[in-house]
């Protein structure tokens, strides 16, 4: 199946209409690619839950208990007692026929029929790139991700990760400190709370973003979750950032991933001999993209952009813009005629690390604009 092909047209509008798909996710034995086949075939829920006697036999890809299940219109537990709770929860079930269904999202061979949902998703997420790693992060890699989607939200970027301690927490973070949007993937229901120790960060990104499970409440994460979860961490997105990953990690999983689903990829390197850079240095060799700073994942994507997308690629501009008397000095140097760092640093006689940092700030606080090759403009 190369990507949703929808023969429903209506979205799951009424209560009965989204009990109907959850009574298909709640089938025991009944897997998204076996749903997604039989919404092909049927084209709706309720025609699906119609199916008896020898319409059920003639399918011949449904497992032998799953077509029981169907016969007997068998579920693990209530749809209608599911729907409440999800209700009193704040959760939505989102349905794949669903107008604001993410875009990126039903374009991969096998999109989750049914989401669960917790928070906002807006048209502009559709300008989205991934960023995964290891959970026992390094200090630097910690460090590096948050400042790499700190600045990526700056223009307009949403941040997709999984919520795991160590590199995806760094990614929420920067977005987050950035005030920007981001996406978290769990791998298990909702309403589990996992891992303990990011409880407020999932509070956080409900609120300035969305979590996202294809999990029914109650799930436990387990292994075998993770590289379910991991097709929605890369499908979400228009590319995938590895900052660290082990030799066989969850990261690289994803990284492959994001290569059959047709989206970028990308690596920073590490120190070399170290174990946490196996993972984004095999990826550079095989030619994924090597990133430095924000510039080098939109020097990237601007192409892949669609010309209906909502958000720009320009920095957001902060309002009553307040500047510190370095940031004052460099600005009187710039304008739209771009111009090198190092004719910066020439021109002012400071180190270049002072330079980098006054040009990190005034873009962040969107004065300026980095331009491929470390050339930089005012912004206007």
């Amino acid at each position: 199946m190369d990507g949703w092909s929808e023969k429903q047209t209506t979205s799951a509008g009424s209560d009965q209409d989204r009990i109907a798909w959850l009574r298909l996710k709640l089938t025991p034995a009944l897997g998204n690619r076996s749903l997604l086949r039989l919404l092909e075939r049927c084209g709706s829920p309720t025609e699906i839950l119609r199916l008896r006697g020898k319409d059920l036999s003639d399918i011949p890809f449904l497992r032998e208990r799953a077509r029981t299940a169907l016969q007997r219109a068998e579920t693990l537990r209530s749809p209608e007692a599911e729907w409440e709770q999800l209700q009193q929860a704040g959760i939505r079930l989102m349905c794949l026929p669903d107008a604001d269904y993410p875009a990126n999202l039903k374009a991969i061979p096998d999109p989750p029929a049914v989401l669960f949902v917790k928070g906002s998703i807006e048209p502009r997420d559709l300008v989205a790139v991934s960023v995964v790693g290891s959970r026992a992060a390094s200090p630097m890699g910690i460090a590096f991700t948050e400042r790499l989607c700190m600045d990526l939200v700056q223009y307009g970027v949403t941040i997709v990760s999984g919520l795991a301690v160590g590199i995806d927490s760094a990614a929420h973070r920067g977005a987050l400190r950035g005030k920007g949007r981001t996406l978290a993937v769990l791998g298990c229901g909702l309403d589990v709370d996992y891992p303990r120790s990011n409880t407020e960060l999932r509070r956080q990104i409900s609120d300035s973003g969305a979590l996202f499970s294809e999990f029914l409440l109650g799930v436990l994460p387990a292994p075998d979750h993770f590289p379910r979860r991991n097709r929605i961490i890369s499908g979400l997105a228009l590319g995938v950032v590895v900052v660290e990953a082990a030799n066989r990690s969850g990261s690289l999983i994803t990284a492959r991933l994001a290569l059959e689903q047709g989206r970028e990829v990308f690596a920073v390197p590490g120190m070399a001999r170290n174990y946490r850079s196996v993972g984004p240095h095999r990826l550079l060799r095989q030619g994924a993209k090597l990133v430095e700073s924000a510039e080098d994942v939109l020097e990237e994507i601007r192409p892949l952009l669609r010309t209906s997308a909502t958000v720009p690629l320009e920095p957001k501009i902060i309002p009553n813009m307040q500047l510190e008397p370095d940031e004052m000095t460099i600005m009187g140097l710039l304008d739209q005629t771009p111009k090198h760092i190092d004719i910066v640093c020439r021109e002012l006689q400071w180190p270049v690390e002072k330079v980098l940092a006054t040009l990190l700030n005034l873009e962040l606080k969107g004065a300026i604009r980095q331009l491929p090759g470390k050339l930089f403009i005012a912004a206007g």
